[in-house]
């Protein structure tokens, strides 16, 4: 920490601020815009001698991975393998503005991730659903809602020793993975494969995945649909397998088969039919039974049906996602979905999990194309219209926290859609986080994992700590006496709002490196957007988030650890999403980052989605007070910004 570093952190301290998970802090020394320029200069200086490599968590490993891995194998080596006895779908993420939707399906040989969008990687460790089991990740649609997370889960699987994982889904994720690498560094301890939706049906333990691709109407070709694998354009035939061009108007959707599992052998009705029940004999017999062979035994003939609960087929449950009203008709038409709506038949759909908006759930087609699904078929919602929080341990804090300072440490905040929900005639259920669908043993929904997000509960288990009330008096007083001599509504500003205050990882209690400095009533800038930090502004600001991404004029990267940066692109386009929803005219960022960050954001850019037009690049050097003559486009971007914050 240097001289500047210091001084930042002793203004902080001097008037009687500290961190907690989301604290709100003004500071009224008229010193500090002058520190805070110096401050972003002096972390210019000291990221460029920083190494880009993540942080190792250290050389031992764990061994459950390994053994997960072993058994795996020996798995495999069985002839006959019996399905798992126990299957859910699970909620991570609802698709609520602050966290993206996500699905974590759990079997007792497996589990599968569908969707990584930023925040899954801090969910799961807080609700202790094990990433270090996975090895398939599927994805919808190459968009940051759906990829914003995968980075840094594929950094944490690799630090815990998990030896490989497969992305499936659009071709274009082995763009992706090659664009991470330029900040995550060669990740050669795990093997990263892409399985794209045109190679062959993928099968393991638990169940078969088949991948549906879907494609857009296309505004540009007169509403015709983008060409199928196989079928020719006038200019190119589609898919060009390692194609390096993005492709918006594809979504993956999987249609997933559990295997069967043969039936239970009855203990009791085979005593009563004179079956040898714990002896050596009994093991062909039993083995003859569960495959639908009947017996004879002692010149009686015995039936499955006698002494065996009937095989489960194998429920299938669908993953769709129908992003916007562009891809109504594709997903409606599709052939190869329409085969699982008929009713009675192996194929029926138990349940069809769908990440559609409200705007699409409206429309009367799709309306229809959900109704010509068996009547028995759950539907799970996920868009922005979940009612859920998420990450109860900050709320918990947060709430604690508040009874000591109101003002630094606010009520967390949730935001609200002001979209009314779609009227479906259908069995539907909207998403919750950690909320269950068990396939097996039994069909049914499960609640008892949902996290209860109770204000009473969190202050009751506070006061009852020993003179703790006693002792937020007290503070209460001196906080009371300071708020006192600031009159002025100005003395406010400038003031910061500590998003991120945890290390390489996310925590329960704290997201990854983000601050936010708010300069006056109308800038602000942000120094690192670690992943999350977009859903740290909606946790603090609510439904004014937008006004809030609206003054963010400048981002600061310190140095280009995933931790530091891969907030970044969400931060982007949620400002595009505010500038146009307040109706005010889009400008870019200026963004003060090392000048290799512009590798990655160019690779995105080509491979994934549009971000350039986002963000003005301010070379980090470029501030050093040792810094050579810039050229004139980023010297007219350093005026800019120093102007627009009032920092000159």
């Amino acid at each position: 920490m240097n001289s500047v570093h210091v001084r930042l952190f002793t203004l902080l301290v001097v008037k009687g601020r500290t961190l907690s998970a989301a604290p709100r802090v003004p500071l009224c020394d008229t010193r500090f815009r002058r520190t805070l320029a110096q401050f972003v200069r002096s972390m210019a200086t000291v990221s460029s001698q920083l190494p880009v490599k993540r942080p190792p968590l250290g050389s031992k490993k764990p061994k459950e991975p390994l053994r997960r891995v072993k058994a795996k194998e020996n798995r495999g080596k069985r002839v006959d393998i019996h399905g798992p006895a126990s299957v859910y779908v699970q909620v991570v993420g609802a698709g609520s503005r602050d966290n993206a939707a996500g699905i974590y399906v759990f079997s007792d040989f497996n589990r599968y991730l569908f969707n990584c969008g930023e925040g899954t990687q801090r969910l799961m460790q807080e609700h202790k659903l094990k990433a270090s089991q996975l090895d398939n990740i599927f994805l919808t649609r190459l968009s940051w809602e759906n990829v914003g997370g995968l980075s840094g889960m594929i950094l944490t699987l690799k630090d815990t020793g998990v030896p490989e994982c497969v992305l499936s889904g659009p071709p274009q994720l082995k763009n992706y993975l090659h664009a991470i690498k330029s900040f995550s560094g060669p990740l050669e301890e795990i093997k990263l494969s892409v399985r794209p939706y045109f190679e062959e049906t993928y099968q393991d333990e638990t169940m078969k995945v088949y991948q549906v691709p879907i494609f857009a109407q296309s505004k540009a070709d007169g509403g015709k649909r983008s060409p199928r694998p196989g079928r020719s354009s006038p200019t190119q035939s589609y898919p060009r397998k390692g194609a390096a061009f993005r492709d918006p108007s594809l979504v993956v959707a999987f249609v997933c088969k559990l295997h069967p599992k043969k039936g239970n052998f009855l203990v009791a009705q085979a005593k009563e039919l004179g079956l040898p029940v714990g002896t050596a004999a009994i093991g062909p017999l039993v083995s003859n039974l569960k495959n639908g062979k009947s017996i004879i035994y002692e010149g009686k003939e015995i039936r499955p049906e006698q002494v065996c609960t009937p095989t489960d087929p194998g429920p299938v449950f669908i993953v769709v996602e129908c992003p916007s009203q562009e891809f109504v008709e594709a997903v409606c038409t599709n052939l190869q979905l329409r085969r699982y709506q008929a009713e009675g038949t192996e194929d029926s759909v138990a349940l069809v999990v769908h990440m559609t908006p409200e705007s699409v759930l409206k429309t009367n087609q799709y309306k229809e194309w959900m109704e010509r699904f068996p009547s028995t078929t759950e539907h799970l919602i996920l868009n922005e219209n979940a009612c859920t929080v998420h990450n109860i341990r900050s709320h918990k804090i947060q709430t604690q926290l508040n009874m000591i300072h109101p003002e630094i440490f606010p009520q967390l905040k949730t935001y609200e859609s002001k979209e009314t929900p779609a009227t479906l005639h259908v069995p539907n259920v909207r998403a919750e986080c950690l909320l269950k669908f068990q396939l097996r043993p039994v069909i049914e929904w499960q609640r008892d994992a949902i996290p209860s997000c109770n204000p009473e509960e969190f202050l009751k288990e506070a006061s009852e700590v020993p003179n703790f009330l006693e002792e937020v008096d007290k503070c209460r007083k001196v906080c009371s006496a300071e708020a006192a001599e600031r009159s002025d509504p100005k003395e406010s500003y400038p003031e910061v709002v500590f998003l991120g205050t945890g290390s390489a990882l996310p925590m329960k209690i704290r997201n990854v490196s983000g601050t936010l400095v708010n300069i006056s009533p109308s800038q602000s800038v942000l120094l690192d957007c670690g992943e999350g930090t977009f859903g740290q502004l909606c946790r603090h600001y609510g439904n004014d988030v937008e006004e809030a991404l609206s003054k963010i004029s400048a981002v600061f990267i310190s140095h280009l650890h995933a931790d530091h940066h891969t907030g970044l692109l969400k931060l982007l386009y949620q400002r595009q999403r505010a500038l146009t929803s307040l109706g005010k005219a889009f400008s870019p960022v200026s963004l003060v980052a090392p000048v290799q960050i512009m590798t990655w954001l160019e690779q995105y850019h080509d491979h994934c989605e549009e971000i350039l037009s986002h963000v003005n690049l301010i070379p980090n050097r470029s501030l050093c007070d040792d810094a050579e003559e810039q050229n004139p486009k980023t010297s007219s971007f350093i005026q800019e910004m120093l102007k627009k914050n009032d920092l000159q």
